[in-house]
């Protein structure tokens, strides 16, 4: 992934985290607008998601955070 997908990805971790408590959960569709302006970006943050780290529709932000943290 990217390094600022990986930065974006981990703003809303934290502001997620910051709101809701470190039990909210997301998809990777959090770190784009509702506007599907950038397909590419968003495939490969899909993929990254999806494919490489198997992960569910929703997981929790602090996992996430942790992935994205720990480089995987």
């Amino acid at each position: 992934m990217r390094s600022s997908l990986r930065t974006k990805a981990v703003e809303v971790c934290n502001e997620k985290i910051a709101k809701k408590g470190e039990t909210v959960g997301l998809s990777f569709y959090a770190f784009f607008t509702n506007k599907n302006d950038d397909p590419e970006l968003l495939m490969e943050a899909a993929k990254w998601w999806i494919k490489t780290h198997e992960l569910n529709h929703f997981e929790k932000a602090v996992k996430i955070r942790e992935l994205i943290s720990s480089g995987s």
